[in-house]
């Protein structure tokens, strides 16, 4: 949506606006719904070309209405406004606008449930994949404990691929991660005490003791890839970088909605930092292909009151597959680094890639040229070496097709990922495999608090 112009508003009207969540009674539905006055002729006409007119159209006829006398002030709920962080014309890839957004609730903004001097019966936001003990404390705060051992209260799953979605509804590089394993059945998010533990993917596979096939749920986890300088430097800042598609960088809740991180060669990446409290500071960042080829490098001023910083290189595409590192120098003394996988594709637009597609994508850009500017003079300086032999081979992995092609997948995605456990959705022939069911981390496994029961007598959930 594009703005086009500025319009006036009618004379004698005073504006409102605010909340989109409103109760209405009947009369005054029935008064602009069917009424020919000035008043909501024109507020109809002056609203069908509004952003998010309902934040405002209400309660603009309501107050200037004969029905005025009936407002009450009061939408019923707390939102959890933080104008700093919501209103950083987030959206403008979407609408020619700056809007706010509130952020959702963490456990240091609980005492506003306590303080609250008003009705309320609804609050927002809540994500769990962003906080989910601001919902526990919330849960405790109104019905109390849980009984002692009651399974997965500090564990969340998020549902992202069920099989009836289809193959359509994964992207090509989420096809070429996890059908190596097989068709995927179903492909959930593990967080446990608000932190990303992987995914869980149920799959179907064949025991090749009794050749029958079982369905088998797997959980991978990320190796830890962020690394400080040892012996750590007198810089201590910093305490974590991660990459991710930029287009998933969250700006108000400040994290990746991209959990893992997969990437694949046509991704646009971003580099966050997350920084501790001290002096004004100014590090240098260099990104480094799998072959060595230094991509981009550039400086960040880091604010004493900074708490995270973030950005995109406008890199050439396609990216080289493989994995990359990121090195982060203060006076040109490394003082952390981490790594990241950008994976080759084993499909393209969700078909079977073929060989010139592959050849492609997955020989990064036209004469190693990631920007403009090279910056293979910084080799030399930072011990970072030109391996020929590293080239050749990058050269002939790019025309891999097939079980050579699924093969180099693998190795790179096991140097980043690890399958941590596993265990059968039904029946199986394996004696020491265990039940999903009785599997804390699976998806299968108990989940007492977010099962919702008929409402009790006294108007409680539990």
């Amino acid at each position: 949506m594009w703005r086009l112009g500025d319009r006036k508003i009618p004379e004698g009207i005073t504006v409102d606006g605010g909340s989109d969540w409103f109760l209405l009674n009947r009369k005054f539905v029935e008064y602009v719904t069917f009424s020919n006055d000035d008043l909501v002729t024109k507020m109809k006409r002056f609203y069908s070309y509004t952003l998010l007119p309902a934040e405002s159209f209400f309660h603009t006829v309501l107050e200037n209405s004969p029905f005025c006398d009936s407002m009450v002030d009061n939408n019923l709920r707390i939102t959890n406004w933080n104008r700093k962080l919501g209103c950083k014309c987030q959206y403008k890839h979407i609408v020619d606008w700056c809007g706010c957004s509130p952020n959702d609730f963490k456990p240091a903004d609980f005492h506003r449930f306590q303080q609250t001097a008003r009705p309320t019966f609804f609050a927002r936001k809540f994500e769990a994949v962003v906080n989910q003990e601001i919902i526990g404390q919330l849960d405790y705060y109104l019905y109390g404990n849980y009984p002692p051992g009651t399974p997965g209260l500090r564990s969340y799953w998020e549902n992202v691929y069920e099989e009836p979605d289809g193959p359509g509804a994964l992207s090509d590089v989420a096809l070429t991660i996890y059908y190596p394993m097989g068709h995927p059945v179903s492909i959930h998010l593990y967080f446990l005490a608000d932190r990303f533990q992987g995914f869980l993917i149920r799959h179907h596979a064949t025991n090749l003791a009794v050749s029958k096939l079982e369905t088998l749920e797997t959980w991978v986890m990320p190796k830890k890839v962020f690394k400080i300088a040892s012996p750590p430097s007198d810089f201590g800042r910093l305490q974590f970088s991660e990459v991710s598609i930029g287009t998933e960088w969250d700006a108000k809740e400040r994290l990746f909605r991209n959990f893992g991180g997969l990437l694949g060669p046509t991704d646009e990446p971003v580099g966050m930092q997350k920084w501790g409290k001290g002096p004004n500071v100014t590090v240098t960042v260099i990104w480094v292909d799998p072959i060595n080829v230094i991509a981009a490098t550039y400086d960040i001023l880091i604010e004493s009151s900074a708490e995270f910083t973030h950005y995109k290189p406008p890199l050439n595409l396609p990216l080289r597959p493989g994995v990359w590192t990121i090195k982060i120098l203060h006076h040109w003394v490394q003082v952390a680094e981490t790594k990241f996988l950008v994976t080759p594709l084993t499909f393209s637009n969700q078909q079977p890639i073929k060989q010139e597609e592959a050849i492609k994508l997955h020989s990064g850009p036209p004469k190693n040229a990631y920007m403009e500017q090279s910056f293979q003079g910084l080799n030399p300086v930072l011990n970072i070496p030109v391996s020929a032999a590293r080239a050749e081979q990058a050269r002939r992995n790019a025309a891999l097709l097939g079980a050579r092609l699924d093969a180099w997948v693998d190795s790179l995605v096991s140097s980043l990922w690890s399958a941590v456990d596993i265990c059968s959705v039904g029946p199986t022939a394996c004696p020491v495999l265990q039940g999903c069911a009785q599997t804390a981390w699976s998806s299968l496994s108990p989940d007492p608090k977010s099962e919702l029961g008929p409402v009790k007598p006294d108007g409680r959930l539990r």
